[in-house]
Formats: C-alpha cells, sequence, structure tokens
C-alpha cells in the first residue's frame, strides 16, 4: 500500500509550528493526488487548510496510532521521523515519568532533574543477568549489555556517554562505573570496586564547575578503563582525560564558579591543619568571585571537602599523608596568585604564593613584569604592559593547575594499577557533547571536532549492526544512504587543513588571529561547501557541521592553541624547592598525561610535525589523544548512552521540544531513525504478529498448524506490495507505515465486530420489549370480549369486589382441598410401608430359621445320630461336651500354677548368677564407655562419608521414622550422660555439632541432602528439650519417656548452638529453593497467559542486540512454578519435617513470588496493563489452590502476596475518576506511594478503546496516598528472610522401642 493512501479521513499528521515545533493535526477530507492543501484540524479545533510543497511531493509526517505511542524503542513506532520521536519521548518523560528510552543501539537518557529511586542494589541485582529489551530500558541495561557481551565473546565494551552541558552525563558514567563494581565484586581484600568508585568525587571536585547550564558541569573529557581478570572481576581501572578547561582557572562567566576544589578549601579556613595556607573567604579570592555567588544551593562545600579527603584516604594515599597536604598547597598558592596586583609596591598575596610554592618572590615578581629578549650580539630585558603582565600571571596559574591536574590522575592510576595483564576491559567514555553558542571559540572548536569523529564512528557502527541484522535473518542486503561527515573531518585535520594552517599560523612569532583567519578565507571560501563566511563580520568563520552550522570567533585561537608559559617563570617554577612544583615544570616529559592503554596501530598514520612547538600545541595535543581514543573505541564493542537536557530552567519533568530537539539532532539520535527507517525499521516476530493479528485470519487460515506459515499467508493477503515487507527466519520486517496500516485494519475489523454485537443485542433487546408488549396486549384483549362500551359498563367497584372475594374464595379452597388429598396420600403411603417393611421382616426371619434348622441337622448327622429329629440326643451331646472343657480348664489352671512355681524357681538363681557375675557387667560397662565416644563417631563418619551418600536419603527415609538419626545421636548422648564423664559428653557433642557442618559444607547444593539434615537437626534439637529434665518440657512426656531423661548434665548452651546450625541450614535450604524458583518466576506468573483467548501480549518490535545470545528453551509457565513447589514439598514430607517448619519455608517461597513478580512490573511497562492484571490474578488463584490441596492454609503464604494481588487489582480498575482515586489509595495499602505512582504512570493499554492515565489522575492518586514511610522504596527486596523459628514438638517415639534399620548399615550399634 503506497504511503500517500494513508492520507484519509480520521487519520492524522503533524505540521510545522514555530512554538512546540510540530503538532498534531487531523485530516478532514481525503487526500487526492495532485492537491495544493490538506484540510486538517488541530486539536484546539481550528480547522485550516494546510499548503503542500507540491514541488517536491511532501507531505505532513503521518502521526503514529496511539496504541505505538510510549514504546520502549524508539525504531518500533510505524513512522519514523523527528515529530514522532519527539511526541514518543515526551509521552514517556511527562506523562508516564520515564527517563530513559531506547533507539535502536542508543540509550536516550532524559534528565530529570529530580532524585529517583531508580538505582538501587535491588535493581542492579533485578537487571543482572537480563537480556536487553527484557525489562524496561535503563543504563543499567546497558551496563549489563555490555558486561555480558564481554564475558561470552572474550571481547573489549565501551560505553559512550555524550550530551551537553547539564544533561547527566557524569551522574550516568558513574552510575554504569558503580553497576560494574556491583555485579563484579571481587572476594579480595583490595576493595578494587571501591576505590574505582572513590575517583569519582576526586575527579569531579578537580574537574567540575558550575555553569549556567549545570551546577556540576564536567569541563574535561574522561575515559575510565575498568579492567577484569578471567573470572571477570574487576582487578583495576585506568583513566585518560581529555581537553580539561584551563581557562576556568582564571575567568568565570556571571552566575558561574570555578573548579569545586577551591570551594571546598575555602569553606575548610577556620581548620587548624590549613592554618599554615593562609586561606580567607572564597568572596575575597579573585579566581572564585568573578561569577559572583560562590555558593551552589543544596550544596554543601565543608561536608564536600570531608567526602573528598575520604576518597583521597581511600584511594591509599594516606600512606603518605603528605600528599593531600601538597596538593592543598599548590591550589592555595593558585588563589593567592589570583590575587596577586601588578603595581609597584610589594604585595602580600605575592609572598604567600612564594612562602607557599618556594619560589624566590624577587624572581617572580620581575619576571611577571618584565620579558627578557634574546637578540644575535646580546640579551634585552624590557617591561611589558600591565595587561601583559596579568596574562602572564594567568596564564602561570592555568599550567600549575594543568599540572596539578594531571598529577592526582596519575596518581589514582597508579592506585588503581594491578600486577600482571588485564584479561579485558570496559571503556566508559564521559566526553562533551555537541555545543554551539552565542559566542563559540577554540574549546568548542575542539568539542565539535571530537563529536565529528564520534559520530562518523557511530554511523559506521549503526550500519554494521542492520547489515548483520539483514544477513542473520536471511534478507537480502540492500544500500543504505546515510549522512557522511568525513568531509568536515577532512576540513579540520587533513594536510593544510584548519588545524595545521593554526599550527602553522603559530610558528609565527607575529602570527595574528587575523592572518590566520584570511589564510582560512583564502584556501576554503568558496571552494568547500562546508566552509562560510559570516555575513556582517569579518572576525569569525562557519563551520557546517553533522549537527549544525556553527560560528566560531577567531579571537584567542591562536593563545590558546600556542598555551606558552614565559621561559623564565618556568625556570622559577623549576628550581623551586618544593618538589611536587618542581617536577611539574621539569624539561623532560614525564607523560603523566598518558595512560597505560591498550597498543593500537592508526588505521592512516597522522602527520608528525618535525618543529617540537608545532608538536606541543593544545591542538596537536588533542588531535593525537583523539586518535588514540578513537583507535581504542574501534578496537572495541560500543555501546551509546546520549544525554538529553530537557529544559534550560532546570525545571522536574519539564518538556521543552525546541532544546529536546536540538539535542536529538546533536547526538545522532535522528540519524539513527534516519538508518532504521530506509529498511524496515519495524520488526516483529511471528509470535507476536499471529497473537495480534490472528483477528484479521479466516477460519481456514487459523486452523492451520504452522504459524508461520499462516503469518506469510494472511500478510501476502492484506498487503499486496511484497516490497513493503519482507520474511525472515525469526521475524517480519516491515517497512515504515505498514505497521499502521494493519493497525487500521485491525481497528476496522474491532469496530464492525462491535458494531454487529451491537446491532444483535438491540434487536434482541427490542424484539424482547415487542414480546412482552404483545403478551401484555394480548390479556388485555382477553378482558376486552366487547365493544368498549360493554367493558366499560362491566367495570364498577362492586363487580371488582365480587371478583376479588371470588379470588381470595377461590385461594382458600383450593388450599384446603389439596390439603386433603395430601392427608388421604400420607395416611395411604405410610399404611403401605409398614405393611412392606413388615412383609419383608418375615421374610428374612424364616431364612434365617431354615439356615439354622439345616445346620443343627447336619451337625446331628456327622456325630453319628441316625435321627435327625432327636432333639434330646443332640442337647445330652452338647452337655458332655461343656463338661469335658471344664476339665480341661481346670487341668491348664493347674499347669499354670506349676509353671508360676518353676518360674519363681529360676528368677532366683538367676538373681544369684548375677550376684556372681557382677564384676563381669562391671567391665563390660567399662569397656562399654570407653568405645562410647568411638561407635558415635563411627556413626557420624559413616552419616558424613559415602556410605550414607549411596544411600540417598530419599531413598531410605522410606523405612525410618522421622529423625531416626537424631534420636541415635540423643541416645548415644544418653549413655555419656548415664555414665557420668563430663569431658566424653563434651567431646561427643563438639563431634555432632562439627560433623553436621562438615556434611551441609559439603553438600551445600544438593536440596535432598539440606531436607534431610534440616529435619535431623531440628529433631535433635527437640530431644535435646524433651529430654533435658525441665519441668516445661516434661509434662509433654510419657512416663516411659520421663524415665529416659538426662540425669547428670545440663546441655542447654548446646540447644544454642545446635540452633545456630540448624538456622544456618536452613537459610541454606531456602537459598537453594530461591535458585531453582528465580528463573521460573517472571516466565510463569507475568509472561505466561493462564487465560487462553485474553491476550495480553503487545508487540513492541523492539530489536534486541544481535550479539546477543537466546537460547530455546521450553517456555516456563504456572504449572512450571507449582511443579517446582511441589517438588519440594514433597521431599520435606519425605524426610519426616516438621510441618511446621515446612510452613515456614512455603512462606518465604510465596514471598520470593510476589516480590520478584511485583518487581517485574515495576520494571517492565509492557506488563502494566489491565489484561495482564487478570491474567496475574488468575495465576495467584492457582498458586492458593496449591496451598489447599497441601492444607497450608494456615501458613498465611497467601498474605505475603498482598502487593503483587493488590498491584494486579491496580492494573484492572478504573483509573479516571476522584472516586477511583479514593478507592485507589483505599484498597492499596500493601504499595508504597512510589510503587503505585509507577503503575499508574507505566500502565500501557493494549487496544486503542483504552484509556491511559492521565497525569492528573496520577497526581490525585498521589495526593491521597501521600508520602508515608516507605514511600522512597521502589523495589521490594527479594532477599527479605522472615525470622525462622523451632518451635518445641516433642517426639512421641519411645527411646528403647527404636529399630535400627539394616540399610543404614550400622552393624556396629549395640542396644544397652
Amino acid at each position: 500500500m503506497a504511503l500517500s493512501e494513508l492520507y484519509t479521513k480520521y487519520n492524522r499528521v503533524w505540521i510545522p509550528d514555530a512554538e512546540h515545533v510540530w503538532k498534531s493535526a487531523e485530516i478532514l477530507k481525503d487526500y487526492t493526488s495532485g492537491s495544493n492543501y490538506l484540510e486538517v484540524q488541530l486539536e484546539d479545533g481550528t480547522e485550516l487548510k494546510y499548503a503542500l510543497d507540491t514541488a517536491n511531493g511532501q507531505l505532513p509526517p503521518l502521526r503514529n496510532p496511539d496504541i505505538l505511542v510510549g514504546e520502549n524503542d524508539l525504531t518500533a513506532l510505524s513512522y519514523l521521523h523527528e515529530p514522532a520521536v519527539l511526541h514518543n519521548l515526551k509521552v514517556r518523560f511527562v506523562e508516564s515519568r520515564i527517563i530513559y528510552t531506547y533507539c535502536g543501539i542508543i540509550l536516550v537518557a532524559i534528565n530529570p532533574y529530580k532524585q529517583l529511586p531508580l538505582y538501587g542494589d535491588a535493581i542492579i541485582h533485578a537487571y543482572s543477568g537480563q537480556n536487553m529489551g527484557d525489562m524496561d530500558p535503563h543504563i543499567f541495561a546497558v551496563a549489563e549489555e555490555a558486561y555480558k557481551q564481554m564475558a561470552r565473546k572474550n571481547k573489549n565494551q565501551s560505553i559512550i556517554v555524550s550530551g551537553e552541558s547539564g544533561a547527566g552525563k557524569t551522574v550516568s558514567a558513574r552510575y554504569t562505573m558503580r553497576y560494574f563494581a556491583t555485579v563484579s565484586k571481587s572476594g579480595s581484600k583490595a576493595h578494587v570496586e571501591d576505590k574505582v568508585l572513590a575517583s569519582n568525587p576526586i575527579t569531579e571536585a578537580i574537574g567540575n564547575a558550575k555553569t549556567t547550564r549545570n551546577d556540576n558541569s564536567s569541563r574535561f573529557g574522561k575515559y575510565t578503563e575498568i579492567s577484569f581478570d578471567k573470572s571477570y572481576q574487576i582487578i583495576g581501572a585506568n583513566m585518560r582525560t581529555y581537553l580539561l578547561e584551563k581557562s576556568r582557572v582564571v575567568f568565570q562567566s556571571e552566575n558561574e564558579r570555578n573548579y569545586h576544589i577551591f570551594y571546598q578549601l575555602c569553606s575548610s579556613v577556620d581548620d587548624p591543619e590549613f592554618k599554615n595556607l593562609r586561606l580567607l573567604t572564597a568572596d575575597k579570592f579573585v579566581y572564585t568571585s568573578m561569577g559572583g555567588r560562590t555558593d551552589i544551593d543544596s550544596v554543601d562545600d565543608k561536608a564536600d571537602m570531608m567526602e573528598t579527603r575520604r576518597t583521597f584516604s581511600l584511594l591509599g594515599r594516606s600512606r603518605s599523608p603528605d600528599f593531600q597536604i601538597d596538593v592543598f598547597r599548590v591550589l592555595a598558592g593558585i588563589l593567592h596568585l589570583g590575587n596577586i596586583e601588578i603595581r609597584a609596591s610589594s604585595d602580600y598575596h605575592l609572598g604567600v604564593f612564594c612562602e607557599l610554592l618556594d619560589v624566590s618572590a624577587e624572581d617572580v615578581s620581575r619576571w611577571l613584569c618584565q620579558r627578557r629578549i634574546v637578540l644575535v650580539a646580546e640579551t634585552v630585558v624590557k617591561p611589558v604592559p600591565q595587561k601583559r603582565a596579568i596574562n602572564a600571571r594567568d596564564a602561570l596559574a592555568k599550567h600549575i593547575y594543568a599540572h596539578l591536574f594531571d598529577y592526582i590522575i596519575h596518581k589514582i592510576n597508579t592506585v588503581l594499577q594491578f600486577p600482571g595483564k588485564q584479561h579485558t576491559f570496559i571503556g566508559v567514555l564521559d566526553i562533551y557533547g555537541f555545543e554551539t553558542f552565542e559566542v563559540n571559540s577554540f574549546e568548542q572548536f575542539c568539542i565539535n571536532y571530537a563529536n565529528e569523529k564520534l559520530q562518523q564512528q557511530f554511523n559506521l557502527h549503526v550500519f554494521k549492526l542492520e547489515q548483520e541484522e539483514y544477513m542473520k535473518e536471511d534478507i537480502p542486503w540492500t544500500l543504505i544512504d546515510f549522512y557522511d561527515n568525513q568531509p568536515v573531518i577532512d576540513l579540520i585535520e587533513a594536510k593544510m587543513g584548519i588545524l595545521d594552517l593554526l599550527d602553522e599560523e603559530c610558528l609565527f612569532p607575529q602570527g595574528t588571529d587575523q592572518n590566520w583567519l584570511q589564510k582560512l578565507y583564502n584556501n576554503y571560501l568558496d571552494k568547500n561547501a562546508l566552509f562560510e563566511k559570516p555575513r556582517m563580520s569579518n572576525q569569525a568563520f562557519l563551520i557546517q557541521h553533522f549537527a549544525d552550522k556553527v560560528e566560531y570567533q577567531c579571537k584567542g585561537f591562536l593563545e590558546k592553541n600556542r598555551d606558552i608559559l614565559p621561559e623564565e617563570l618556568v625556570e622559577i617554577m623549576r628550581v623551586s624547592k618544593f618538589h611536587l612544583l618542581s617536577d611539574f615544570f621539569q624539561e623532560e616529559e614525564l607523560g603523566l598525561t598518558l595512560n597505560r592503554g591498550i597498543k593500537v596501530r592508526p588505521a592512516r598514520p597522522s602527520v608528525k610535525p618535525a618543529n617540537k612547538q608545532l608538536r606541543t600545541t593544545v591542538g596537536n595535543k588533542f588531535r593525537s589523544s583523539l586518535y588514540l581514543l578513537m583507535e581504542t573505541l574501534n578496537a572495541t564493542t560500543p555501546h551509546y548512552v546520549r544525554c538529553i537536557k530537557p529544559n534550560d530552567e532546570k525545571l522536574p519533568f519539564e518538556y521543552d521540544s525546541k532544546r529536546v530537539v536540538q539535542q536529538l539532532r546533536a547526538c545522532g539520535v535522528l540519524e539513527t531513525i534516519h538508518i532504521s527507517a530506509q529498511s524496515y525499521p519495524s520488526r516483529w516476530t511471528y509470535i507476536e504478529f499471529y497473537s495480534r493479528y490472528s483477528i484479521l485470519m479466516s477460519q481456514a487460515e487459523l486452523g492451520l498448524n504452522d504459524k508461520k506459515q499462516t503469518c506469510k499467508t494472511v500478510l501476502q493477503r492484506l498487503i499486496q506490495d511484497s516490497n513493503q515487507y519482507k520474511f525472515g527466519r525469526t521475524k517480519i520486517f516491515f517497512r515504515a507505515g505498514q505497521v499502521a496500516y494493519l493497525e487500521k485494519l485491525r481497528s476496522d475489523r474491532l469496530r464492525g465486530a462491535c458494531i454487529t454485537i451491537q446491532k444483535h443485542v438491540r434487536g434482541w433487546s427490542q424484539h424482547r420489549k415487542f414480546l412482552q408488549m404483545r403478551a401484555a396486549a394480548i390479556i388485555i384483549q382477553q378482558y376486552v370480549p366487547g365493544p368498549y362500551q360493554a367493558w366499560l359498563q362491566t367495570v364498577t367497584a362492586e363487580n371488582l369486589k365480587r371478583a376479588w372475594a371470588a379470588v381470595v374464595i377461590q385461594r382458600y379452597v383450593r388450599g384446603h382441598l389439596v390439603r386433603q388429598v395430601y392427608q388421604l396420600v400420607k395416611v395411604a403411603t405410610v399404611t403401605i410401608q409398614s405393611h412392606t417393611r413388615g412383609w419383608l421382616a418375615r421374610k428374612r426371619f424364616r431364612q434365617v430359621e431354615t439356615v439354622c434348622c439345616c445346620d443343627i441337622i447336619i451337625t446331628a448327622e456327622v456325630s453319628g445320630f441316625v435321627c435327625p429329629s432327636n432333639h434330646r440326643a443332640i442337647e445330652t451331646h452338647y452337655q458332655t461336651q461343656r463338661e469335658n472343657f471344664e476339665r480341661e480348664v481346670q487341668s491348664l489352671k493347674f499347669q499354670i500354677e506349676h509353671i508360676q512355681n518353676e518360674n519363681s524357681q529360676l528368677q532366683k538363681l538367676f538373681q544369684e548368677e548375677n550376684d556372681v557375675n557382677d564384676a563381669i557387667r562391671q567391665e563390660v560397662a567399662r569397656l562399654t564407655t570407653e568405645n562410647m565416644m568411638n561407635l558415635s563417631m563411627g556413626i557420624l563418619y559413616s552419616l558424613s562419608c559415602p556410605l550414607l551418600e549411596g544411600l540417598k536419603p530419599r531413598g531410605v527415609v522410606v523405612n525410618m521414622i522421622p529423625g531416626l538419626i537424631a534420636h541415635i545421636l540423643f541416645m548415644c548422648i544418653r549413655h555419656a550422660d548415664y555414665i557420668n564423664d563430663e569431658g566424653k559428653i563434651k567431646s561427643l557433642m563438639r563431634a555432632i555439632i562439627d560433623s553436621i557442618k562438615k556434611v551441609v559444607k559439603t553438600h551445600q547444593e544438593d536440596f535432598d541432602m539440606l531436607s534431610f539434615w534440616l529435619s535431623n537437626t531440628y529433631q535433635m534439637l527437640n530431644c535435646l528439650k524433651q529430654y533435658s529434665g525441665e519441668e516445661d518440657f516434661m509434662k509433654y512426656n510419657t512416663p516411659r519417656q520421663n524415665k529416659n531423661c538426662l540425669q547428670n548434665f545440663d546441655l542447654s548452651e548446646y540447644r544454642q548452638i545446635i540452633s545456630d546450625v540448624a538456622i544456618h541450614i536452613y537459610h541454606q535450604f531456602v537459598t537453594i529453593m530461591e535458585k531453582a524458583l528465580m528463573p521460573l518466576i517472571v516466565p510463569g506468573m507475568l509472561e505466561h497467559e493462564s487465560l487462553q483467548g485474553i491476550s495480553s501480549m503487545k508487540p513492541t518490535g523492539f530489536r534486541k542486540r544481535s550479539t546477543s545470545i537466546y537460547e530455546d528453551t521450553e517456555a516456563c509457565t504456572i504449572s512450571s512454578i507449582l511443579q517446582q513447589l511441589s517438588h519440594f514439598h514433597s521431599t520435606m514430607m519425605q524426610h519426616g519435617m516438621d510441618i511446621g517448619l515446612i510452613k515456614q519455608a512455603v512462606k518465604q517461597q510465596f514471598f520470593l513470588v510476589g516480590a520478584a513478580s511485583l518487581n517485574g512490573i515495576l520494571l517492565r511497562k509492557d506488563m502494566c496493563s489491565c489484561r495482564k492484571g487478570m491474567q496475574i490474578r488468575c495465576n495467584i488463584s492457582y498458586l492458593e489452590e496449591w496451598l489447599k490441596e497441601k492444607d497450608l492454609q494456615s501458613s498465611s503464604a497467601i498474605d505475603t502476596m498482598e502487593p503483587l494481588s493488590q498491584a494486579a487489582w491496580l492494573l484492572q480498575v478504573n483509573k479516571s475518576t476522584d472516586e477511583d482515586a479514593q478507592q485507589i489509595a483505599k484498597m492499596c495499602t500493601e504499595l508504597s506511594p512510589v510503587q503505585i505512582v509507577k503503575i499508574l504512570n507505566s500502565y500501557t493499554p493494549i487496544d486503542d478503546f483504552e484509556k491511559r492515565v492521565s497525569p492528573s489522575f496520577v497526581r490525585k492518586v498521589q495526593d491521597r496516598v501521600g508520602s508515608g514511610a516507605g514511600s522512597a522504596q521502589l523495589m521490594l527486596d527479594t532477599q527479605y528472610r522472615y525470622q525462622v523459628i523451632f518451635p518445641f514438638v516433642p517426639s512421641p517415639q519411645a527411646l528403647e522401642l527404636i529399630q535400627v534399620p539394616s540399610s543404614l548399615k550400622l552393624n556396629f550399634l549395640t542396644r544397652i
């Protein structure tokens, strides 16, 4: 379908607007080819005829369907263009309060200017191990993708964070480093991760400053290389810096500040240890008071100073305490240097400066005000003008600070060095974005030059990824036209380019900015389309960068590029007795700014100027470092973060479309959109397409078993032009606009179905009303047989009374008659039942009587009687038998008396035998006591050695009573107590505890073994209580059990130790269950759709990284979770675990399921829909049924899922009126205010008829729920553990009746 055919009535378009950049409008009349205008209506109701550009055939951009607005990935939009990107970001940022959005491989991060609960450790762990795109966009997702690719491919990675000042680059880079430090934490005592993070406060203190756009603006570029070992744990780091803004040391514009470290130092003016520095407050130093205000709202410089000093110590500098003092001496010296006045008399600050830096005051004073000129025959010293002397002072301050900055970076790198060789690294580049101001000078030129290089690298990488995706899906690759900025790069860096001409002009002593500018005009004006001359100025030039056209003022270019300090001042600093300062100015290059990076060979070697002065220019140094940076980035896999500043007033969640679109054009986001839009930007899997558009399929197509082929058949029928889509191996690729067309077809089908349903329902309703009216009319007609007048005569009061009386009489008469009939039927029924039951009873009696008679006759015949009817003979026979039995009883009684007498005699003999063998019995007892310890240790060893492992508790437990091992061990303890040997009982208890610990440690990943030993350890604890002899426990025993209580020793101390061991086993036991359950929770509880026919799937079209690996695993369902829970339950029951302990374990697992599911909802916008809420509540009901089936309702496990249940309810409830807001505040008591607001902001309609939650409604709910306790908590802590309790449960087993199964192979045990 051609794109122009979509310009039909009711469709919406974007038209340009001066204030809002783009405005939405609805088409009022179908567009016809050749028309000069388009009739549209704006959202405010204004109708207008929008003029079309007929020459180029340009139509206004179409607006995406509302169902696609708010997508996580901008490339998933059907129409890919600037207004679509701008609107999607606005909806997510303003309405949904979402600051992160993907744009293909870019993460767009909009600065909210507000602290958000998005960066806790719980969220770090939630993103750890997840594939990119499985969860909502986040800086942690990019960091995880980089970490995962490094681990999988053993390839170095880079994260490039860019954006203009105030966009949040520094914070984003800090969070990526924090993520790596958390997920890759090593077990070493060096705490390398903490040191890597500690470098941030120091670098921010010495390299960040307040500007008009940002309170914490980085005034230098930084590439931090985090090194990992083969286990992918951090072992060290290295930092490179680029283009420090040295001019800020000596000059700040209004409402700006110098570097933070100066204000932190001035805030410590009253500290005794800084007394020798002779500090003043910041408003009394020239270098810190130029911008006006010296403080920043909500910033405590003194507290920051303490943090800076703490991090200095954390980095290991505490071993050299003079280091910090030396740094502060140099900083104080720079402040005093700025206060030096060029005048005839002496200066106080000059003396302090020279004293602090240990240099000659006379020499400094002389060479600040004079200049030495070396001629052929002589050397001339001449004074310089005051302005030039001030420039020399400021140049000295800038050089000292630059050297100090490089020195501190070098020291940080030294501390973060590591022995050996790194395995891989991840680099984090925090660099300035494209800049354009009212006045742009040398710094902006270098910054924009660096961004041109980065943009070129970015374009090539995006192009490469597009090609890889096509090849992966077996789709023919077609060339894509994209912007190549190589010409502007050549204009800047090529031979005889702008930088070369600048360096050449710097060689001439009398070279000026104007001469250099004239050379540029001569070489490039009218010869290079990218270079222009401003119409109204001869002091500037224009360059057309990839982002925008920038005008540069030539004033100051040569001075900043030379960056020259008078040689006389250098010599003074070089001979200083302050070694830190003298080292700064040594002639040999110390290489402090060079870092131990990877060795790379440039693709094309740069031209190395022969002149030493050229090699030391700022421009040349910057170009060389940029070459090294680009080679490093090209040797790694890059990941991109583009930070956006939403407004210049730093207002939270305020969106200025003008400012945003400027940055989108400058940072490459729109270029990504442009590349994507030229190919097939929308990419859906076959399953997504089938689920979404099955409504457009016929019954025959739905009946096909091959869903992939079904999708192909349907698509070929719906879109005739095969060039508008391509079929890949796993995805369908659509050109721009085709998804919107399919959505239109789907909406039309749903609208038609709704109309059909409404038609039939209304018809049925009207037909029903008609039938009721027809029946009423018939009844009325029955009472109107004659004409109207005759009927009117019959309707009188008397006739109505008679009719009513007749009805009453009829009612009573009919009731009386019915009751009479009922009574007659009742009497008849009872009579029939009585006769029938009597007849049956008599019949049964006769049958029994007949059987008895037959038995008697048969018995008589067998006994020899001839006549069966001789009853007297039978009686005589029975009498004889009775007498014989009585005689036998008498005989047996006599025999019993005889046996009792013999037994008495035997007992006497046995007693005599016992007396004789008493010594033997005592010897046996002694030997038993000596060997009891060895036997007990043998038992424990047999339980912990491979012998018991071979038995497998799962198999042998069938033949064992619950806690048999615990009972056997306790009987050994009881015997040691019986013989009253304290040493033996202590040794035995220690051996038992140590052996249990050893078994658990050896099998800490074996769920069966942990369950087995948890059950027995718990039973052991109960035995020690039950037989302790304490009255609180003895009252539960039988008299026989109380005889087995301990008599000599109090083992309460060991009870506590064994309780601690049981707690340790329980926690390890729960950890194993959590590891098994965790991968099943989100797929089973959230992604799986238990309710058939109610699909909550909304295809996103998100293109996951082609480099990510996705294993084809079986889909997890709620049944998978239930099966796992059933496995846990059956194992615990099999091992005889107490039901109270089972309930606690089940409750812990249900909490994990609820917490992980809720966290998934909070971090996945695609899970926040009404239909998903229905699916979740259905899954919760399955879990509740499982509890009932296992008789575990009293465990309170289902109560732990109340937050999840309330979240599911919140997704389903109406969200529009004040009453709805009040109901939400009343019902969602288990959710924190932050969680409620997050769910409401993330709510995503699945269909067009659903409405988004308005920001005004969210504010209503927010006002009602308030900000009570826990309001800042977004994620639930899945690591939380309920306190385990071991209640006393006495065992009913009698110790003397316990039998040891032969399967345990404990034949060495002897019952005593």
